[in-house]
C-alpha cells in the first residue's frame, strides 16, 4: 500500500517536496491559494506591471499522481489533518510547510490570484502618482524595493529608514554592505540608520497620501507613500495536540537535524517555520525540502539507513538592486558586484526556473 504524505503549505519548500515526492507516494498537498506567488518576483511586479501575471503560476501541472487541495488546515497533530471544510486527512508521513507572512508588497497577502494581481496593481498606481517614497527597514526585502523603485522610477525619491546601525544584519561581511551601500549611493536613496520613527506614519502602508514622520535623531522625513519590509511571523496556529508543544513562542517550530519536529520522526518542518538560524529565504527552504525528501524516498523504499541531516550553510544572500544592479556573497565565492548578480537572479528573477517547477511551459 502506497504512504501517503501530506505536505501543509504549498509554497517554495512544499511545491518542491510534493514534486520529488510524487512518483513514490500519495501527496496531498494543503495549500489556500488558487495559485503559487512567486513571492521572489512580487518586487519587480510592484514597478513593472508587465510582471504581474507572471508571478502566478498555477498548480494544475504541478502533480501527475497526487493531489492539490485548495484548503486551510486548522488543525494538524502527529495523526491527522483537519482541513476548513472539515475534511480529515491520516497521512503516514506529514511534512509543515505554512511559511510565514511579511508585509506587502515582499509577499502578496491574499488568497485569490486576481485579487493579489489587482492589490500589486492599485499599489504600482500609488506609488507611480508618488514623487517620493518612504521604507522602513534596511533589510534585504527594504533594500531590493529600494534598487527597484530607483531603477525604474528614477525620478522618484526614496529614503530608507532603520534602527539597526547597518545594513543588512546578519553574518555578512563589510564588503558586501560597502557594495550595496555604494550601489545605493549611486542610485539616490538615502539611508537613514541607526534611528527609529518616534511615532508610525498616519496612512497606511502601500496607499498614496502625505506621510510625515521624525526619527529619534530629530530629523522629519516627508514621502507621499511608505512601505514596510520587516516583521517575518511564522505560520504555526495551526499545531494542535501532541505538536503544540513544538511551537515556540515565537512560532517558529523545533526541529531536529533531520528536520523531524521534535519528538516525531514521521513529522518534518521546513522553511521559514523552522527554529534554524538562518535566514529566512526561499532558496533555505528549498534546499530543506530537498533534505526532507531524500530521506522519505529512502524510508518509503525500504532502503533504511540513516535520516539525511541538514547542516545550517554559512550566510550567503544574492540580492538585486532592480535588474542591473545588486550584490550577492557566499563563502566559496566572496562578493559579486551588479554584473554578476544580475546574470545570477536580478535580470530574470528565477521565473523560469519555477515555471518549470510547477510543469509549466
Amino acid at each position: 500500500m502506497t504512504a501517503t504524505v501530506a505536505i501543509i503549505g504549498g509554497g517554495y519548500g512544499g511545491v518542491l517536496a510534493a514534486r520529488e515526492l510524487d512518483d513514490v507516494a500519495d501527496v496531498v498537498l494543503v495549500e489556500p491559494r488558487d495559485a503559487f506567488v512567486h513571492n521572489v518576483a512580487a518586487l519587480r511586479a510592484l514597478v513593472d506591471p508587465s510582471w504581474v501575471d507572471d508571478i502566478f503560476l498555477p498548480y494544475g501541472s504541478l502533480l501527475a499522481r497526487g493531489r492539490v487541495v485548495r484548503d486551510r488546515a486548522v488543525e494538524v497533530t502527529s495523526q491527522r489533518v483537519v482541513l476548513g471544510s472539515g475534511e480529515v486527512i491520516e497521512p503516514d508521513i506529514t511534512i509543515l510547510a505554512t511559511g510565514s507572512t511579511y508585509p506587502f508588497p515582499a509577499k502578496v497577502d491574499v488568497e485569490d490570484a486576481d485579487r493579489g494581481k489587482e492589490r500589486i496593481r492599485a499599489a504600482h498606481r500609488a506609488l507611480v502618482d508618488a514623487s517620493s517614497v518612504l521604507v522602513l527597514g534596511a533589510g534585504p526585502a527594504g533594500l531590493e524595493l529600494a534598487g527597484e523603485i530607483r531603477s525604474a522610477l528614477p525620478a522618484t525619491a526614496v529614503t530608507i529608514v532603520d534602527p539597526a546601525p547597518d545594513l543588512l544584519g546578519g553574518g555578512f561581511p563589510d564588503e558586501l554592505r560597502d557594495e550595496l551601500r555604494g550601489q545605493l549611493a549611486d542610485l539616490g536613496v538615502e539611508l537613514l540608520l541607526g534611528t527609529a520613527l518616534t511615532e508610525p506614519p498616519a496612512t497606511g502602508p502601500g496607499t498614496y497620501g502625505p506621510v510625515e514622520v521624525t526619527t529619534g535623531s530629530g530629523r522629519t522625513v516627508r514621502a507621499d507613500i511608505w512601505f514596510r519590509c520587516y516583521g517575518v511571523v511564522p505560520t504555526s496556529g495551526y499545531l494542535a495536540g501532541d505538536l503544540a508543544d513544538a511551537r515556540r513562542a515565537d512560532g517558529h517550530v523545533r526541529v531536529t537535524p533531520e528536520l523531524t519536529v521534535a519528538g516525531h520522526d514521521d513529522v518534518f518542518a521546513i522553511g521559514d517555520l523552522t527554529d534554524l538560524p538562518e535566514a529566512k529565504m526561499a532558496k533555505a527552504a528549498e534546499i530543506h525540502a530537498g533534505t526532507v525528501a531524500d530521506t522519505i524516498r529512502r524510508r518509503l523504499g525500504g532502503q533504511g539507513g540513516e535520516p539525511s541531516r541538514y547542516a545550517v550553510p554559512s550566510p550567503g544572500i544574492s540580492l538585486p538592486l532592480g535588474p542591473k544592479g545588486g550584490a550577492s556573497y557566499n563563502e566559496a565565492v566572496g562578493v559579486l558586484g551588479a554584473e554578476q548578480t544580475s546574470g545570477l537572479k536580478g535580470t530574470h528573477l528565477r521565473l523560469d526556473d519555477y515555471r518549470k517547477r510547477l510543469g509549466l511551459r
